[in-house]
């Protein structure tokens, strides 16, 4: 059986916020709360929202006004909060007679039960977090390309170690995230119960290319660790012939002396 809907209208907006690197949610207390381990949501009235330990909050028919008050009550248990939160958004519609599934960037929903609700924001709340990948991923790009163009160029190492580890911390940080905490490309557990709302997740899915940003990502940071990794081999290269190098001279010196000793004392 699917739990009643939250919201009555028959045309209104989902909108996830990453607001923040995680969310508590066992300090989270709403009233009228309904969702399954990691995601929670609640009616407020007229609108509904849900909150996912990864960070997001996704609002359904809630006005600007009544966001920043939910966000306020909420500010406690975020943590690592950003400065400018990641946003996205979907237009939903409700019991129209068309095919439930996605359409020029409109959800078309056969009701608005709290399970599909749960599925929506399953999927926006994953964008949102994806936007945010993306741009992290895209600036370490841009910061690690220039290393290998010089060597490339000029056969010289740049950079220094510590600046090397720092990227490579900086990318292990982004997949352990996608990975670990968001499980991006796993299907929420609300399916288990309510398989015939598979249609629709594959539907959201798709449309929000989940799973080829998600690969996408995961290119991008295999070459980033790849090249970093390359230049941290030839500088630990480079630092160990050096080193063989004093080791040499150092020997070649001891000779000398010894030989100064013998011939001229």
């Amino acid at each position: 059986m699917t739990k009643p809907s939250p919201i009555s209208r028959s045309a209104f907006k989902a909108r996830a916020m990453l607001v923040g690197e995680r969310i508590d949610l066992r300090g989270w207390a709403t009233h009228g709360v309904f969702g399954h381990q990691s995601t929670h949501c609640g009616s407020s009235g007229r609108g509904a929202a849900t909150l996912h330990r990864y960070g997001v909050v996704v609002f359904f028919n809630v006005s600007p006004v009544e966001e920043v008050t939910f966000l306020s009550r909420l500010q406690s248990q975020v943590g690592n909060p950003y400065p400018a939160p990641e946003t996205e958004e979907l237009e939903i519609r409700i019991g129209t007679g068309d095919r439930e599934g996605v359409t020029g960037g409109v959800a078309f929903l056969e009701d608005a039960a709290v399970e599909r609700l749960q599925v929506v924001a399953d999927i926006v709340s994953k964008s949102a977090l994806l936007s945010l990948y993306e741009k992290r991923v895209a600036g370490e790009f841009d910061r690690i390309e220039p290393l290998a163009v010089q060597l490339d160029r000029s056969g010289r190492i740049p950079g220094k170690t510590k600046q090397l580890l720092k990227y490579i911390g900086s990318m292990l940080l982004v997949e352990q995230q996608m990975v670990g905490r968001a499980e991006i490309t796993e299907k929420p557990e609300i399916l288990w119960d309510n398989p015939s709302l598979e249609w629709l997740f594959v539907k959201l899915e798709d449309e929000f290319e989940i799973k080829e940003r998600h690969a996408a990502i995961e290119r991008k940071l295999h070459l980033i660790s790849n090249t970093a990794h390359t230049v941290l081999e030839l500088l630990s290269s480079k630092h160990s012939l050096r080193v063989e190098w004093y080791i040499v001279f150092l020997i070649m010196f001891e000779i000398l002396l010894t030989l100064y000793q013998l011939f001229f004392r």
